[in-house]
């Protein structure tokens, strides 16, 4: 350890911005580490840089004992009263311990922790630019497509590099390179190689920012969006609501002539929408969610979270839906269980 080392350490924080204190703090505890490994000591042991006299010195914490059973952990009373008389039983006392050949050691570590504390200070910026972004939507260019296993690779802001992984893409959608494409960021990770960062096109939190950004009203907070279901390339579901009772939720979200819809379906690749009417009173949010079947009745059980919904003969497949997805969609946007039953006759 030498001037050298402390200087790197100044420039380190003047111009990658990483504290000097905390990379004197990863130096040390290396340290530590190697020498519990090389000197067979244990948990006890500390090291201590001195920025003055530009060195380090090894020291175990031993424990004041009245009769010493273990020399490793333990200090006499009269010993640590050597060092200084203000000690007393039951005291902490580091022990400095000849370190003459681990100067090599020492050296290397320290070297090592440097080079760790550079790369890992790379990547906190770019983990605070991406978590910043973190269930939002970012715009990036496809630079690369597998066409193995059909992933993506995004480009966001002409430096950052982002992989949409084929199952969060929009089933049906063809992907190619040079495509400016809108991605919805589900989740950011601290990882050992740098901030690990999911992106999807199939999330619904994908729709909601759609019409965050197309919808002026939702923007402004005047609409808002109550809940969304989706099942990605076939149909979503999303509930809108206004406090104010002169605005028309629905329709500040279709907009003029369709203008606003048209330009989200456009984005989800014709993926259908319907936009509903979110009530307070289930049962009125229930037969919505489940438009364009017409609903004669629906009963409410809030304890079990069960709507029974009673629509005409004639609407039953159109209810349930193809395959049960209208019926699932009603579910998953309203969070009841929804049973329907035809009547006959109707």
């Amino acid at each position: 350890m030498n001037k050298d080392f402390f200087t790197a350490l100044d420039l380190l924080e003047q111009e990658k911005g990483i504290p000097k204190d905390y990379m004197i703090e990863k130096v040390e505890a290396a340290l530590a580490s190697a020498c519990k490994k090389d000197f067979g000591v244990g948990d006890n042991v500390v090291v201590r840089l001195n920025e003055k006299r530009f060195d380090f010195k090894v020291c175990l914490k031993k424990t004041v004992v009245e009769l010493v059973e273990d020399p490793q952990l333990e200090i006499s009373l009269e010993d640590a009263r050597q060092k200084s008389k203000k000690y007393e039983i039951g005291d902490v006392v580091e022990v400095e311990i000849q370190t003459k050949n681990f100067g090599r050691i020492a050296a290397q570590t320290a070297k090592q922790v440097i080079i760790q504390g550079i790369r890992e200070a790379e990547k906190i910026p770019l983990f605070n630019e991406l978590s910043s972004k973190n269930q939002e939507l970012i715009t990036g260019i496809v630079q690369r497509v597998d066409q193995l296993n059909g992933n993506a690779i995004i480009e966001i802001g002409g430096k950052t590099e982002l992989m949409l992984l084929s199952r969060e893409q929009i089933p049906g959608e063809s992907i190619q390179v040079g495509d400016s494409l809108k991605v919805f960021v589900s989740d950011v990770k601290k990882g050992v190689k740098g901030p690990m960062v999911n992106i999807s096109r199939i999330h619904p939190g994908f729709v909601k920012r759609l019409f965050e950004i197309n919808v002026p009203e939702i923007y402004d907070g005047v609409v808002e969006v109550k809940s969304v279901a989706r099942e990605a390339g076939l149909r979503t579901k999303i509930a809108v609501w206004s406090k104010d009772e002169n605005v028309d939720a629905v329709g500040a979200c279709i907009g003029p002539k369709s203008s606003r819809v048209t330009a989200i379906l456009n984005e989800m690749k014709g993926e259908k929408i319907d936009i509903i009417k979110y009530s307070e009173d289930m049962s009125e949010y229930v037969k919505a969610a489940l438009s364009p079947a017409e609903v004669i009745k629906v009963t409410v059980n809030n304890d079990e979270r069960i709507c029974c919904v009673e629509v005409p003969e004639s609407q039953l497949s159109l209810a349930i839906g193809k395959e049960g997805q209208n019926a699932r969609l009603a579910a998953k946007l309203t969070g009841m269980k929804v049973d329907i039953k035809p009547i006959i006759g109707e």
